[in-house]
Formats: C-alpha cells, sequence, structure tokens
C-alpha cells in the first residue's frame, strides 16, 4: 500500500525515539502534514510501512483518523488523559499515568536517573 500522506502516523501512536506522547501530534510535522525532519527521521519512522490499518481509518481529517486510530486499538482514554494534562514528553506521560510508577524507587535519583 501506497502513503497517502494522511500524517495519522506521526499524532496517533507514541514513538519512543522522539519522546513523543500518544495522540499528540509530533513537533516535526508540519502544517501540511509532512515531516520537517525527513531525512534525518528515526528509524522508527524510516521502517514504517502503509498497511491495512491505514485504510481501516481513512477519513476527511486527520483528527477523525486519529480518533479512529485510537478506538482500533483501545487507546481512547489514554490518549485523552495524555491531552489533558499537556503533557509533551512520552515519558512524564507514563509517568503521569501511573502513581506506581512516579516515585523513584530506591535505586533512581529524582528523574530516572541512577545515583552513581
Amino acid at each position: 500500500m501506497e502513503c497517502t500522506l494522511c500524517g495519522a502516523c506521526c499524532v496517533a501512536p507514541d514513538i519512543a525515539a522522539l519522546d513523543k506522547p500518544l495522540g499528540l501530534r509530533c513537533p516535526h510535522l508540519t502544517q501540511d502534514n509532512l515531516c520537517s525532519v525527513y531525512e534525518n527521521r528515526p528509524d522508527i519512522c524510516r521502517d514504517y510501512q502503509a498497511d491495512e490499518v491505514c485504510k481501516l481509518i481513512e477519513a476527511p481529517t486527520l483528527e477523525e483518523r486519529v480518533d479512529k486510530y485510537l478506538a482500533l486499538f483501545g487507546l481512547t482514554d489514554e490518549a485523552k488523559v495524555v491531552k489533558e494534562q499537556g503533557c509533551a514528553s512520552m515519558k512524564r506521560a507514563r509517568l503521569q499515568g501511573s502513581p506506581a510508577q512516579a516515585a523513584p524507587s530506591p535505586t533512581q535519583a529524582p528523574g530516572g536517573e541512577r545515583p552513581r
């Protein structure tokens, strides 16, 4: 399947290589839904291939496509929480979403780094 350049793959999923949270627009996605760092994009983006999911989420607008993607994978509620919190970091969004993960372990310093 050929990519339609709709931008849904740059908004709906979280992208660890870019620390992009679920359901939020990638900071490198331009207004016309093209990648502003296309030549230097991470491997996860480079390796992505349009597939059946693209057909399943077809819709007139990017917002509708993203909503369909999130619903397809049962992620609507999680994405809503991330969006409401306004969290621009996937790592912080996951910490905020799970109280058990929010407190550092005894072997970790605040911020997730291990003490030296």
